[in-house]
């Protein structure tokens, strides 16, 4: 009797000790998108620019590419059915350029000519839509973007810039590694508008391919 009562209280604690322990993960908090965060990102463009000169007929394809690097912020906010909708801001500095042959028409060269387009930084305010499938969260974002862009030719003289405003769409992928370190790969393509210079009308296109890594609050 004593042995069959020694097991009925072990078996009870058991499975007290088993509901208890369903009840604690039951009760685990999940993770949320809702905060913001602060973040530094790098990556690679490339782009497909011209220049079509003010001076004549002549035309440039510069297509620059290279890397950059800066900072991003924005705020997140999931709704109970776990879309994500949110704000966000970046700047970065650029080192993308290019340079080609100046052709005077199509198919004709202009002897010796070379032009050059250069992006030296560029920012964009963007809103994301997202998805949360726990510390997952692919999204799409889109916005106004902003680039420094430099042009020059060895057929006229000095450098001539602006600040471009134009537009920009990409998706990306976040990835919370833990509650405050986030991670992120995107994809985003820019075009910054046309511009008339001095030196000609001026564009510059550009496809993106970034990664960053940010603190959540």
């Amino acid at each position: 009797m004593k042995k069959l009562l020694l097991g009925l209280s072990l078996s009870l604690l058991a499975s007290s000790a088993f509901a208890a322990d369903a009840m604690v993960e039951e009760v685990a908090p999940v993770f949320s998108w809702t905060g913001g965060y602060i973040g530094l990102q790098a990556g690679y463009a490339r782009g497909e620019g011209n220049i079509r000169q003010a001076s004549g007929p002549g035309f440039i394809e510069t297509d620059p590419d290279g890397f950059l690097g800066g900072v991003y912020a924005g705020y997140n906010y999931q709704m109970p059915n776990n879309i994500v909708i949110g704000a966000e801001l970046d700047v970065v500095y650029a080192n993308v350029d290019g340079s080609g042959q100046i052709f005077a028409a199509p198919g004709l060269p202009f002897p010796g000519g070379i032009g050059t387009e250069e992006l030296k930084w560029s920012g964009a305010a963007r809103l994301r839509l997202g998805y949360a499938v726990d510390r997952l969260l692919p999204y799409v974002a889109g916005g106004v973007a902003f680039g420094d862009i430099d042009t020059s030719s060895n057929t006229v003289s000095g450098s001539f810039g602006d600040t471009f405003t134009g537009w920009t769409i990409g998706a990306g992928l976040d990835y919370a590694m833990t509650d405050n370190l986030l991670l992120r790969a995107e994809y985003r393509y820019t075009d910054f508008g046309t511009e008339s210079l001095p030196i000609g009308n001026i564009d510059l296109k550009i496809n993106e391919v970034r990664f960053g890594i940010a603190y959540k609050f």
